[in-house]
């Protein structure tokens, strides 16, 4: 598992090697030279949405003394999660060890490694071997990535003490970055790309070991892992144009990934827009127009273990 990514249909992070839907569409070798600084990129930016997300979960867990954040990625909201709760100890769950070393120096970086930890774990039976109950259990996207999605809630659970609260963010809305008309092509393109991820996204799950459909009811999901679902809320990332240089090349590096994934499944207009669009002398592409923006909505469903 691997996740803080973000996924345009809006899912995103777990088996490390789907760690994208716009990281890699592919389920062989990965190369996390890549992956590792969009993973991070693209959390540092959704850290407005995090913070948010955290606040309400501390109205929930106000002093858990430890987090686990299960398909940590590289350990970003890890970080963001240390802020939060000063006295919490925090542990990054994640199938990658490359992924894990690299939480392990951002938590350095961040001065907390007195009270991180990590751990090499695959869902859904990875998450045994931590050393107690753990208080906050978040995984962000990473269960869309199990193919038994109730097996992999109820392993979650499982490591909660009583009273504990296991937070999974899931679902939301695709985001946007464009107008739906850009002065060329034809309107509509984000709606038209939403269209081929959803299909990948359900031939990835389709081929998942151990595949179970399920109702994605996720209140109905967690009371079948033995919880009490106690909160849904969705948490907005609204970053207007102009954007930063930092943003920008976030929304830059989505569409070319998304050139190079679904390039043949285009038609030839919307592949010659998107070549424009991440051309970087034309200046109607992403590199150079005024309209480009970020608004994303993710959703996070919370349940508590019942008390002993």
């Amino acid at each position: 598992m691997a996740h803080q990514h973000q996924h345009q249909h809006d899912h995103s992070q777990a088996p490390t090697q789907a760690h994208a839907h716009k990281h890699s569409h592919d389920h062989g070798d990965i190369d996390f030279a890549t992956v590792i600084p969009h993973l991070e990129g693209q959390a540092e930016l959704y850290a407005p949405l995090y913070a948010e997300a955290l606040a309400w979960l501390a109205g929930q867990q106000p002093e858990p003394g430890l987090i686990v954040d299960a398909g940590s990625g590289p350990g970003i909201i890890s970080g963001f999660f240390a802020k939060a709760f000063p006295e919490a100890r925090i542990v990054a769950a994640d199938s990658s060890a490359a992924i894990l070393e690299r939480a392990r120096e951002n938590a350095d970086r961040l001065g907390t490694t007195d009270r991180f930890s990590t751990l090499q774990a695959e869902l859904p039976d990875g998450l045994g071997e931590l050393e107690y109950p753990a208080d906050l259990v978040w995984s962000s996207r990473a269960v869309h990535h199990v193919g038994d999605q109730r097996a992999a809630l109820t392993a979650l659970a499982d490591v909660l003490a009583p009273g504990g609260t296991l937070a999974v963010m899931e679902g939301g809305l695709a985001e946007r970055n464009l107008p739906r008309d850009l002065g060329f092509g034809r309107p509509g393109l984000e709606t038209r790309l939403d269209g081929i991820e959803q299909s990948w996204f359900n031939e990835m799950r389709t081929g998942l070991p151990g595949h179970v459909r399920e109702t994605e009811d996720w209140p109905a999901l967690l009371s079948a892992a033995g919880l009490r679902p106690s909160g849904t809320r969705s948490f907005l990332l609204d970053l207007p144009a102009p954007l930063t240089d930092e943003a920008r090349a976030y929304v830059i590096g989505v569409f070319d990934r998304r050139r190079t994934m679904f390039a043949d499944e285009l038609d030839a207009e919307d592949r010659a827009t998107l070549d424009r669009l991440v051309d970087p002398d034309d200046k109607a592409g992403l590199y150079h127009r005024p309209d480009v923006f970020v608004l994303a909505t993710h959703t996070v469903y919370t349940g508590s273990k019942p008390q002993a």
